[in-house]
């Protein structure tokens, strides 16, 4: 079992350093690699809100399999 929470857990990692690195700076995704300002602020729509939320989960699902390792469930 053990095993099975260390492959989910790196899974879920890469999806989330996915989809922190797609959401949108400023005027574009990946603007702020790129050189955007990413100073303008403005509410979320659509695809961008998804992606918000998605990492959200993403990162709630990270926590929750990251204390199952820690506390030794998968022994």
């Amino acid at each position: 079992m053990s095993a099975y929470l260390n492959v989910a857990q790196i899974i879920i990692s890469v999806a989330l350093i996915a989809a922190i690195l797609l959401q949108a700076k400023g005027a574009g995704g990946l603007g702020g690699l790129f050189g955007g300002d990413g100073s303008v602020f403005r509410s979320r729509r659509g695809v961008e809100k998804t992606l918000f939320n998605f990492t959200i989960a993403l990162s709630a699902v990270f926590l929750l399999i990251s204390l199952f390792s820690a506390a030794g469930f998968g022994r």
